[in-house]
């Protein structure tokens, strides 16, 4: 029974093999497709996978980073700070601290063959004395030629008898959600370093009205001021910043786009300082209380809520309630990506502004100004610059108006009147009025003149 069970098993297993081998080797393939006209068409796509895998190892990171090293440096930042009284006979006889250095350290990147290196303000605030190590350890003393403490943006200059190696500002308008790049830095001297990420999101604000590129890609401390780079190796953006409660990489991080730091260092190399292009224009932060009884969180695109007095946008016919759709036909769906594409314009630039004014869309040409308008510091008031409608009703030539307060200095009935003095220091304009209220000190009194409407003078003092 068992010998014929075997036999059995034995037969089967042969039949198979020679049934399969004639399928294989003689049978033709006479398969075929119907396709019915009326149904939906399909389209046969290929199975085959790739022999380097799927995804990230699709990407080579190998030219841009050769590309984008030796560009990026290690900047040292060197300070002197006095020490702290230890005793109370410090206090009692006086008390003259031993002078002590610190040393503070980011990245910057070669933009110019010549020397010029960008890195970010806060990389070289307060030094007395930089130093630049390249990548292959040479190291130069580095000059200031500029600073933008809204951007972050600072121009560094070393001297040099030879040609450095240099990356040249891309286009970040054209960076794209997805899209893989490299951050270079070089933090501990110790050479770049390169990290790879995505682009997770475009004009992100962090709540200043900024418009970063967040990615992906690790940064941490010391790799401020460093390269973000496309797979090309193009330059798109200045890594900057990183939101973390330990002050370490937790997962994301941002850059300056490549098109706003260009615009800034062409400005500082221009003119000394930023040169902003002000449309003049508010609308009112999405997710509040008033942006949901406006209806505001649904609306794609920025609100016009209030227009700045003078503006480019007052001269060019926008009106309050108009939703701005687009700007030089690039579209816009929040402030900060409103903003952060006019932080790459300057005074006298015409944009068209596209609008859907109760569902008519208008295009607007707009001629940007200069800014006329700041909060000034310690007591932030919202002041202006005097129009030439103001010169005359207030019969003044120089001064700057109130146009807002904060709470605690609502009752003094400020709004609408001119200062034209702090202190010892006569207002001429915005710049003075910067200038004379970061001098104001909550130790001692600041004494403040203004001018009304009918002319009359008064002087506030305030502790």
């Amino acid at each position: 029974m068992k010998r014929t069970a075997g036999l059995f098993f034995v037969a089967i297993l042969a039949g198979s093999v020679t049934l399969g081998a004639y399928k294989l080797l003689f049978e033709k393939n006479n398969n075929s497709i119907f396709v019915d006209e009326g149904a939906t068409p399909f389209v046969t796509t290929s199975t085959a996978a790739s022999a380097k895998g799927a995804g990230i190892n699709e990407v080579d990171f190998t030219i841009a980073a050769e590309k984008t090293v030796n560009a990026v440096v290690h900047v040292k930042n060197m300070t002197v700070s006095s020490g702290r009284p230890s005793s109370i006979m410090d206090f009692i006889y006086g008390f003259q601290g031993q002078q002590q250095p610190q040393v503070g350290t980011g990245s910057g990147v070669i933009i110019s063959p010549d020397g010029y290196i960008v890195t970010n303000n806060h990389v070289i605030a307060s030094s007395q004395k930089l130093e630049v190590t390249l990548n292959n350890n040479r190291t130069y003393e580095a000059d200031v030629v500029g600073a933008d403490e809204a951007s972050d943006i600072a121009l560094l200059k070393v001297d040099t008898d030879e040609d450095l190696p240099f990356l040249a500002f891309g286009d970040s308008d054209n960076t794209k959600i997805g899209e893989w790049v490299l951050a270079v830095g070089n933090p501990f001297n110790l050479t770049s370093t390169v990290t790879a990420g995505i682009v997770s999101a475009k004009a992100r604000s962090l709540g200043r009205n900024q418009s970063f590129i967040q990615t992906d890609a690790a940064v941490n401390p010391g790799n401020s001021g460093g390269a973000l780079v496309n797979t090309n190796g193009d330059l798109i953006g200045i890594n900057t910043a990183i939101t973390s409660q330990t002050g370490s990489y937790v997962g994301y991080s941002f850059a300056v786009p490549s098109n706003i730091a260009k615009k800034v260092v062409d400005d500082l190399l221009e003119y000394g300082n930023v040169q902003k292009g002000i449309l003049g224009v508010s609308t009112i932060p999405k997710n509040t209380r008033y942006a949901e009884e406006m209806g505001i969180n649904e609306i794609e695109g920025v609100y016009v809520n209030t227009i700045e007095e003078d503006s480019g946008a007052e001269q060019a016919g926008i009106k309050e309630g108009d939703i701005i759709k687009k700007v030089d036909n690039v579209k816009v769906t929040k402030f900060s990506e409103l903003t952060g594409y006019l932080n790459s314009k300057r005074p006298n630039d015409v944009v068209e502004v596209t609008v859907d004014r109760d569902g008519d869309v208008i295009n607007v040409p707009v001629t940007l100004m200069k800014n006329q308008t700041t909060q000034v510091p310690n007591m932030g008031f919202v002041v202006k610059n005097l129009s030439d409608n103001d010169k005359k009703n207030y019969k003044l030539k120089n001064g700057v108006k109130i146009t807002a307060v904060p709470e605690q200095y609502s009752r003094y009935g400020l709004v609408g009147k001119v200062i034209v003095q702090v202190d010892e220091d006569d207002i001429d304009d915005i710049t003075d009025a910067d200038e004379a209220f970061s001098k104001v000190s909550k130790y001692r009194r600041t004494s403040i003149t203004l001018i009304d409407e009918d002319g009359e003078k008064e002087r506030l003092i305030f502790q």
